[in-house]
C-alpha cells in the first residue's frame, strides 16, 4: 500500500515545493469550518496539500484512488477535490503559468515544432478510448502532442487509439494560437505518417513550413528535429496514469496531462536555469 511516507520518493522536494506553492496560490480562500453550520463542530476539511500529494501519487504510480487512500484522506475526497479543481480550471492554469515562466526565463523555441501521436492503453474505455490497432483491438488512447524545439509540451489532442495521426494534426496545430504572438517562420517536423497532400494543405493554410519524412524511405529518428517530441512521449509515459489510463472522462484525462506537463516543464526549467540563476531553494547539485 502506498502511504504518506512515499512523498519523499515520489518527486524531489526542489520540484514539488515550487509546484505546490503555485498551485496553492490558485486555490480559492476557504474557511476551515463551514460558518453556516449550526453547531460549528463538523469534521475539518481535509488539507488541500494532502489531496494534491495524493493526486501526484496517482499520476506517478498509476494506482487506484482506493489504493492510495488512507486515514489522512479517503478516495471519495480525492475524487471530489479533483473534480472541484477541474471545474475551477486550476490544472490548466498551473500548466500555463509554468509554461509562461519557462518562456520568460529560458525561452520557447517556436521556430521549430514537432507533432506526433502515441498510443497507450486504456483498459477502462471511456470518452477518449477506442480499439487499438497495435494491441489486438483492446481499448487504447491516442494522444497527438505538439512540442517546441527542445521538447516542452505545448498541448495535446486526445482520441481513440483507432484514429490515424493525420486527421489529428490540424487541431494540434491550432493549439499554437493559444501561445500568443508566434515567429514568422515556423517549421513543423513530422514523421512519414503525415506524408500526404492533406498534411501539406493543413500546413499551408496555417503559414507553416513542413519537414516531413518520406514514406518508404528509412529515416533515423535523429534526422531533422523530430526527436524532441519522441522524448516528450517518453516523459509522459514515465507517469503510469498516462501510460495505462483508467480514467473514463476526457476532462479528467486532460487534467492529469496538464499536471504532467507542468511537472515536465518545471523540471526542465529548473535544470536549465540552475547554471544561470540563483534562488533560495536552488538545489545544491544540478538536477
Amino acid at each position: 500500500m502506498i502511504t504518506w511516507s512515499t512523498r519523499a520518493c515520489l518527486l524531489p522536494s526542489w520540484l514539488t515545493e515550487p509546484l505546490w506553492d503555485q498551485f496553492a496560490a490558485l486555490l480559492p480562500p476557504r474557511e476551515e469550518f463551514d460558518p453556516a453550520h449550526p453547531w460549528g463542530c463538523h469534521r475539518r476539511r481535509d488539507s488541500d496539500r494532502i489531496v494534491f500529494d495524493k493526486l501526484l501519487q496517482v499520476l506517478r504510480f498509476g494506482c487506484s484512488y482506493e489504493g492510495i487512500a488512507d486515514t489522512t484522506c479517503s478516495a471519495t475526497t480525492i475524487r471530489t477535490r479533483r473534480d472541484e479543481w477541474i471545474r475551477l480550471g486550476i490544472f490548466a492554469q498551473l500548466k500555463q503559468i509554468v509554461l509562461d515562466a519557462y518562456d520568460r526565463i529560458v525561452g520557447l523555441v517556436l521556430t521549430d515544432i514537432a507533432v506526433d501521436g502515441c498510443i497507450t492503453k486504456a483498459p477502462g474505455g471511456g470518452e477518449v478510448a477506442g480499439p487499438s490497432p497495435v494491441d489486438r483491438r483492446k481499448q487504447g488512447m491516442k494522444r497527438s502532442v505538439g512540442t517546441e524545439g527542445y521538447g516542452i509540451p505545448l498541448g495535446r489532442v486526445l482520441a481513440g487509439a483507432n484514429r490515424h495521426d493525420s486527421p489529428l494534426l490540424a487541431p494540434t496545430l491550432d493549439l499554437l494560437g493559444e501561445l500568443g504572438p508566434l515567429p514568422d517562420d515556423i517549421t513543423a517536423h513530422l514523421d512519414s505518417g503525415y506524408d500526404s497532400a492533406k498534411t501539406r494543405t493543413a500546413l499551408d493554410e496555417r503559414g507553416l513550413a513542413g519537414q516531413i519524412a518520406r514514406k518508404g524511405e528509412k529515416a533515423p529518428i535523429q534526422v531533422g528535429k523530430r526527436w524532441p517530441v519522441e522524448r516528450t512521449h517518453a516523459w509522459h509515459n514515465a507517469f503510469n496514469r498516462l501510460q495505462r489510463c483508467y480514467e473514463r472522462v476526457k476532462t479528467v484525462v486532460n487534467a492529469f496531462f496538464d499536471l504532467a506537463d507542468a511537472i515536465i516543464t518545471l523540471r526542465v526549467l529548473i535544470r536549465r536555469a540552475w547554471t544561470t540563476h540563483r534562488w533560495d531553494t536552488r538545489p545544491t547539485k544540478r538536477p
